[in-house]
């Protein structure tokens, strides 16, 4: 049986996956809104983050809280969905951990760089006059501590879904935490355009996974009073 084939508590459950769902498409359409409109913003000079900052900044501060409430609401139906099972603590865990980061991401401002906002100042990254606020510190703080957490989700995920005979679940949530951590490791290492870009393309990818899974997860079948019921077509879930 489904989630959708449940009761009150499930299609509370139900509810707050969806919420999960939600969170990339908002996040990538206020982004995208901006990047498009944004006066000096540049996709192979410039992160998301940097659109905190002018007198616009709230939207994007605003899409980093909202989007990160809506990552935690999905955690915890994802806790509710999965209690029991493999992969059942550490998944949802460090999605919540990844959705309380965002939030994070947002209180803390990055700080102006780059030549953005316009005006601007753009010097090496750490040289003399490359200065971080307490504020920028923390957001990158936020920011890779939920990026990791989020590469963990992944991982362990994929080693739920291997054991429930979902190869091509598995195998594509451990490319999407793979090729996540390596962009985002190389735009570190080198802020390159073109590193720049591949964590574009990444953050873009993440996302329109993180709304398949939960989509995915609210088909599944759930475990109830501790058996799992299983829909009435399908493989049953192990």
């Amino acid at each position: 049986m489904t989630l959708n084939g449940l009761g009150r508590d499930t299609g509370r459950v139900a509810r707050l996956l969806t919420c999960g769902a939600a969170a990339g498409p908002l996040y990538l359409a206020v982004g995208l809104a901006q990047v498009l409109t944004r006066e000096g913003f540049e996709i192979r000079r410039h992160a998301l983050s940097l659109l905190s900052n002018g007198s616009l900044g709230w939207i994007q501060i605003s899409n980093f809280i909202a989007t990160g409430a809506l990552v935690a609401l999905g955690a915890l139906g994802l806790r509710a969905s999965w209690r029991g099972g493999r992969a059942g603590t550490w998944t949802p865990l460090l999605l919540g951990i990844y959705g309380a980061c965002l939030i994070g991401a947002g209180i803390f401002v990055a700080d102006p760089g780059a030549g953005f906002p316009p005006g601007t100042p753009d010097p090496p990254p750490f040289s003399q006059e490359y200065a971080l606020t307490r504020s920028g510190i923390l957001h990158f703080v936020f920011g890779g501590i939920g990026f990791y957490a989020f590469v963990g989700a992944c991982l362990v995920a994929a080693r739920r879904f291997w054991g429930r005979d979902e190869r091509l679940w598995a195998l594509s949530t451990v490319a999407i935490g793979v090729g996540f951590f390596a962009s985002f490791m190389m735009m570190i290492w080198r802020p390159f355009p073109e590193f720049l870009l591949a964590f574009w393309v990444a953050v873009l990818l993440m996302w329109v996974w993180h709304t398949a899974f939960y989509l995915h997860v609210r088909q599944e079948p759930v475990l109830r009073d501790g058996a799992i019921s299983a829909p009435a077509s399908g493989p049953r879930g192990r």
